[in-house]
């Protein structure tokens, strides 16, 4: 145990975001450095407060599996080094994690059970930080190759994930991505005031000095077929994610200015980074309403503000949440409570228990408003209550409600893959489709989900796709697709 009294003479202390005022001006992270750097004065500390418990619950809450008591115990230690390995053991990429993850092994810890939890992320991410300006990470590269070659089709954190296990165990991998640089909704889905870009080019050095190819501004499916793949490949990784958005087909969709959030976020992303965009949608001077309570919608509000919006609103068809754990969401369960990113730190409206009913016209075949109306749930659905119709002003409407799945189209289509009943790409214990040698990692097979599990879907597809090439392997399978925990 790092400190026998920690938990009990150490209250929890997180890392402190710049005012508002200033980081609404830039695009810069919320904090005044590198995360983990702002939280080094505190963090030995906050890592001293892990009762290092006999049953340590906050594995059960991570996907991955982190080995957190030990690293909290090393962090304590001033042993930073040792520190990394142990996180790197687990998590290909904790400086994602660290900034992204919505931690449920916090929910999990055993302290939370009648006091603040441990700091798992703030430790987590100070670790990476610490280790990259120390220089603790370096490529791994092989003594040996296997002679196999592997394509991953998609470079989000699943596709980074089995490629760089891949890459390690010896095979040649070559990364496909779409976009003109790789990363997927890491570099253009998550705003840069979240995760700068240069967490994520770093990590790409990384992998292409242990080995991994990237192949930039290629569609699979359009410029390179499924059956050319499969001639020049031994084993492909579906990593391509849940990037249909759901949409809300209501009266009045067709006006200018309703927009898919993932529209919306890459443009202001690549306009973040002085990259020319052509018809950028814009919330300058707008009333700005974001549909969607989730993180992506949250994502939108923070962008419109820096945009300049004259008014953000966010709606969610849920009722809101309770301020502390329901006896619904027993411990060590990630409990439904109300929760307040840096997004709603600058400004904006949340508005609860709505449904959108009617998108209305204003100018020029713009919309002009939303028709609303409170939502109640009736046969395990949300519907409108017609008597509670008001409008509320907008020249700008993000949709922000989710993914229905993958891509079926396209590569999919043309590899011959079956579906399941929610239509991801099904697959087998290991990772495999329903055609040998092609193989489905993230939210693709599982569905819209976290960054923790597609970067442990990854992993453990990389184990599934070394056997199947080897005849065996000693590649970690933290995640086997049949044990699903409810995502959160």
């Amino acid at each position: 145990m790092a400190d026998p009294r920690g938990f009990l003479t150490t209250p929890r202390e997180v890392a402190q975001r710049r005012p508002v005022a200033e980081r609404v001006q830039d695009w810069k992270e919320v904090y005044a450095d590198d995360v983990g750097r702002t939280l080094l004065p505190i963090i030995t500390k906050q890592a001293g407060r892990c009762m290092d418990c006999g049953i340590p619950f906050c594995h059960q809450g991570c996907p991955l599996g982190n080995l957190i008591p030990e690293w909290n115990d090393l962090v304590h230690r001033d042993d930073w080094e040792s520190a990394i390995e142990r996180l790197h053991a687990t998590n290909n990429f904790p400086e994602f994690t660290g900034r992204l993850c919505p931690a449920p092994c916090e929910t999990s810890c055993v302290l939370g059970i009648n006091a603040e939890p441990v700091t798992i992320k703030n430790v987590e991410v100070a670790i990476v930080d610490k280790a990259w300006d120390e220089g603790f990470i370096r490529p791994q590269q092989v003594d040996w190759l296997t002679g196999k070659t592997v394509a991953v089709i998609g470079s989000g954190p699943a596709g980074l994930a089995v490629a760089q296990q891949l890459t390690r165990a010896g095979h040649t991998v070559a990364v496909y991505e779409r976009a003109d640089k790789p990363g997927g909704l890491l570099r253009y889905g998550i705003p840069e005031f979240k995760m700068e870009k240069r967490q994520v080019d770093r990590r790409l050095n990384q992998m292409r000095r242990e080995g991994t190819v990237f192949r930039i501004g290629v569609d699979v499916g359009r410029d390179l077929t499924g059956d050319q793949l499969r001639d020049r490949f031994d084993a492909v990784v579906l990593a391509t994610g849940a990037t249909v958005a759901r949409e809300l087909a209501i009266p009045g969709r067709e006006l200018d200015g309703i927009h898919q959030a993932m529209d919306f976020l890459p443009q202001a992303n690549r306009a973040a980074h002085g990259i020319e965009v052509e018809s950028q949608i814009s919330a300058a001077g707008k009333h700005v309403v974001v549909i969607g309570g989730g993180d992506t919608g949250a994502d939108c509000v923070g962008t419109a503000h820096r945009q300049g919006a004259a008014s953000v609103t966010q709606l969610e068809i849920m009722p809101r949440p309770a301020d502390e754990r329901a006896g619904g969401h027993p411990w060590p369960t990630y409990p439904m409570i109300y929760r307040v990113s840096s997004a709603h730190e600058e400004g904006g409206e949340r508005v609860y228990a709505v449904s959108t009913t009617e998108f209305v016209a204003g100018r020029d075949g713009r919309v002009g408003a939303l028709r609303l109306a409170e939502a109640e749930m009736v046969d395990g659905r949300f519907d409108p209550v017609d008597s509670s119709g008001r409008e509320l002003p907008a020249q700008l409407v993000l949709l922000a409600m989710g993914f229905t799945g993958p891509e079926v189209g396209g590569v999919v289509a043309q590899l011959g893959v079956e579906l399941d009943e929610r239509g991801n790409v099904a697959r087998d214990r290991s990772y495999m489709t329903s055609v040998p040698g092609i193989f489905v990692a993230g939210d693709a097979g599982r569905g819209q989900s976290l960054i923790v599990w597609a970067i442990a879907e990854g992993r453990s597809a990389a184990a599934g796709v070394d056997a199947y090439l080897t005849g065996g392997t000693a590649l970690p399978a933290p995640i086997p697709p049949t044990a699903r925990p409810m995502a959160v």
